[in-house]
């Protein structure tokens, strides 16, 4: 839990954890998952750690955070984006006060992704480290300010997704956990979880046509654009999957509908700012 934490000189501790001795070393591109060294900042009044990583060098003084940061992952279509539509005011309505962010909104880089994007000049792991770059700018000038501020910042997608789409193109796990290591630890992540066939679907309900990048075409998998967006959002999924313990991700049936995966996600949310309240 990141509210309510800070690190003071002595008081703080670095935490290494290991790998149980049953377990096979490090691999490179090829991992099947995420079980990586991190290292934690640790404190005597809070048990989760503030960074993935080493973290931000000026947030690991005296600082306070009291805001709450709440993510909700999944592929396109999967509904969070109407999720946190409904999510906000209703928080909004028992006082808290929220903002909402998100995958390439960053004023500094946002709109640069997607004119890269639609002329196809990025190579993989260019466009990971353009995508790093937006949630960097997002995370310093936004959501840090928030949370200091008190508020409860709703994520429209974190780290997550970019590192799953990292893994499906053969991307480091390694290097991808060691550049997100400036990241905040998120107090709750929700992975809504919906069949691929049932997001063909929704896609084409939402947009009429297939997203280039969202069916995996740049990685070759299928030249049948149906195919290929099955087999990448599969594969999507498996990591997610993978991710699930690793980063304490929240597995939410996403095949439902949209009253009762938001009564769903509103409980689990009231559940936790309420008994963490006390």
């Amino acid at each position: 839990m990141i509210g309510r934490t800070r690190v003071r000189k002595g008081t703080s501790k670095t935490i290494t954890a290991k790998r149980p001795r049953t377990q096979p070393p490090i691999k490179g591109a090829d991992d099947d998952d995420y079980d990586l060294p991190i290292t934690m900042k640790e404190t005597r009044r809070s048990r989760s750690p503030l960074f993935y990583g080493d973290g931000i060098r000026y947030l690991q003084g005296d600082t306070h955070l009291s805001g709450k940061l709440i993510v909700i992952e999944g592929p396109d279509a999967s509904g969070r984006t109407s999720q946190i539509s409904v999510i906000q005011p209703r928080l909004e309505a028992d006082g808290h006060a929220v903002v909402t962010t998100g995958l390439r909104r960053s004023e500094l880089i946002g709109e640069g992704i997607l004119e890269a994007k639609r002329n196809f000049v990025l190579g993989r792991r260019t466009l990971s480290l353009f995508y790093a770059a937006d949630f960097a700018d997002q995370l310093e000038n936004k959501i840090i300010p928030a949370l200091r501020a008190g508020y409860i910042v709703l994520a429209d997608r974190y780290i997550f997704t970019l590192m799953a789409r990292d893994a499906v193109r053969k991307i480091s796990k390694t290097w991808s956990h060691a550049l997100y290591g400036f990241a905040l630890k998120p107090d709750l992540v929700f992975y809504l979880d919906v069949d691929p066939n049932e997001l063909i679907h929704r896609v084409f309900q939402k947009n009429f046509s297939l997203d280039y990048y969202e069916s995996g075409a740049d990685v070759g998998l299928s030249e049948d654009m149906f195919e290929s967006f099955t087999m990448y959002q599969n594969m999507l999924a498996k990591e997610f999957h993978r991710m699930q313990k690793r980063y304490g991700l929240i597995p939410i049936d996403g095949n439902r509908t949209i009253e009762e995966i938001n009564t769903d996600l509103l409980k689990r949310i009231s559940d936790f700012l309420y008994t963490k309240a006390e």
